[in-house]
């Protein structure tokens, strides 16, 4: 379980391709902290920490088809920068919102608007049952945010200076693929709603 509040950015260091699976090796500021078959959410992806190199610098996690397939990470190349966080501590303080790291979609970033001090980013995404609300929450890349504006295939969110300065943010462009985790409350009200409309 994550809160979608970033603790650092990794540097993907090394990629290794295994049969269908890839290891990722990644740079991070916690490694050191870190232990084999902890759990760290990569760009919102919940991956297992499956070896620490000697020196501690470094750490490599494995993505299996059914990860790649669903997510950006597949399209990951030596030096990219993806957005981290270690779950969640029980106890501690729910500063985002409740984050499975199970990533639903990718969205596509469709335009960037700067706002002289702050930035908008409007993304669309498959329309189904997954759905967006105004002023609900949104996961991108990891990040818990605050949806702006909301339409059955698009969104967009406002980020502030900060975030945009300690996440991947920085980094996308018009056309950049990102992954989204929809609010899982909101996931099973569709649900719900989907079920009593087909039986009514």
């Amino acid at each position: 379980m994550f809160t979608g509040i970033i603790e650092g950015k990794g540097i993907v260091r090394h990629i290794e391709h295994d049969n269908t699976n890839i290891h990722f090796t990644f740079q991070s500021p916690f490694t050191k902290d870190l232990k084999v078959d902890q759990s760290v959410a990569h760009n919102g992806v919940c991956l297992t920490v499956v070896a620490i190199s000697d020196d501690v610098s470094t750490y490599t996690v494995t993505a299996i088809q059914e990860t790649l397939d669903k997510t950006n990470l597949g399209k990951l190349q030596i030096g990219d920068v993806v957005n981290l966080e270690r779950c969640t501590l029980i106890g501690g303080r729910l500063d985002g919102h409740i984050v499975q790291g199970h990533v639903d979609q990718i969205g596509i970033c469709k335009s960037i608007e700067n706002l002289n001090g702050s930035w908008k980013f409007t993304f669309e995404h498959e329309r189904g049952e997954h759905i967006t609300v105004s002023k609900g929450s949104i996961t991108i890349n990891g990040v818990s945010l605050t949806v702006v504006d909301s339409t059955a295939e698009s969104f967009s969110v406002a980020i502030i200076p900060f975030t945009y300065e300690h996440t991947n943010f920085k980094e996308l462009k018009i056309g950049s693929q990102v992954n989204l985790e929809f609010d899982i409350i909101g996931k099973y009200v569709s649900k719900l709603m989907a079920h009593y409309a087909a039986h009514s």
